[in-house]
């Protein structure tokens, strides 16, 4: 009986060891994904002052 018990102590320390982990690297992904959004939000941004530019520059271009 205390074999088992034993065993099952060691099981339920391993799952709180992997629970731990888990949640330390969901943290880290939660950054992560939160760097990106914010990036792509600057991304666009450039993406839509350049595309202004050039329609202002392809209205400025002479008629074939």
């Amino acid at each position: 009986m205390s074999a088992n018990l034993d065993s099952l102590d060691r099981k339920i320390d391993q799952l709180l060891d992997l629970c731990r982990k888990l949640r330390t690297e969901n943290l880290d992904l939660r950054g992560r994904v939160a760097g990106l959004e914010s990036e792509k939000l600057i991304l666009k941004e450039k993406m839509d002052v350049a595309r202004s530019r050039l329609e202002s520059l392809m209205e400025r271009l002479p008629e074939q």
